[in-house]
């Protein structure tokens, strides 16, 4: 299993890439070259873990997952994205990556929840995700790719 540190340490060494949101705003992506550890990873490269993105084409939402990374308003790596959605808790749900389990999902016991496949996630419980899931973050949804 990688590790949030782990995989930071990994790409510490390439240059940050823009992700964008519609709404106005923009900005750097505080962890470290997704877009080139994403090419590693399609690649065979860190430790063979499948890229996991998550992906709402009209919100201008593109998310690569990292193990342990947490999906929120107001923490983790993706909070620019939902930052001004007040639906989104501040630390709404987690992705993990296990190698028995793939990429999963976990609500951390948000407020409005969060939905797979439009089904409720109960906190603190793992849900595997697969391509062509769709991950409800409060009311924002995202089409789960996994290369």
């Amino acid at each position: 299993m990688v590790g949030i540190e782990e995989y930071q340490r990994a790409v510490s060494s390439q240059t940050a890439f823009s992700m964008s949101v519609s709404g106005g705003f923009a900005s750097q992506s505080s962890v470290s070259s997704m877009a080139s550890a994403q090419g590693e990873m399609k690649q065979g490269g860190i430790q063979g873990v499948p890229v996991l993105t998550l992906y709402n084409p009209n919100l201008n939402i593109r998310i690569v997952g990292v193990n342990g990374a947490v999906i929120g308003r107001r923490q983790g790596p993706y909070s620019h994205f939902f930052e001004s959605n007040m639906y989104v808790s501040g630390v709404h749900a987690q992705l993990k990556y296990g190698p028995a389990t793939g990429w999963c999902i976990v609500d951390k016991h948000s407020s409005n929840g969060t939905r797979l496949n439009q089904r409720t996630i109960q906190p603190d419980v793992e849900m595997s995700l697969k391509a062509g899931d769709i991950v409800t973050i409060a009311n924002v949804n995202l089409q789960v790719i996994v290369n």
